[in-house]
């Protein structure tokens, strides 16, 4: 398993509501899919949608994971997430105290 902040990724999503964040970020944890995920209430998005352009206040989800979990993690998003296009972004992450990456790391491998 790589070390650090090699490893760390955090991923951007956004829901429709504060209810389905907190389901989904439970569930991601509870999977192990997702170390930790914070939930910001009330991101105003402006989008183009179906050609139209849109506009809803939704909760953005920062989920802390890592890099060998994504493909996972992103099918995992895609079949539980009610959107019919959900956000899923990737950042890398360039670095990270060790204790906080040592926990991440920890906290995604399987007892």
């Amino acid at each position: 398993m790589p070390d650090g902040a090699s490893f760390a990724r955090i991923v951007l999503t956004t829901t429709a509501n504060p209810e389905e964040a907190e389901r989904l970020a439970r569930t991601l944890v509870e999977e192990r899919l997702a170390a930790c995920a914070s939930l910001v209430p009330n991101v105003r998005s402006i989008y183009r949608w179906q050609g139209k352009v849109e506009g809803s206040t939704e909760t953005m989800l920062l989920i802390k994971t890592g890099a060998e979990q994504l493909a996972a993690l992103e099918a995992r998003i895609l079949a539980i997430h009610s959107y019919q296009t959900p956000e899923f972004l990737v950042l890398r992450v360039d670095a990270g105290s060790a204790g906080y990456l040592d926990w991440l790391m920890a906290s995604l491998s399987k007892p």
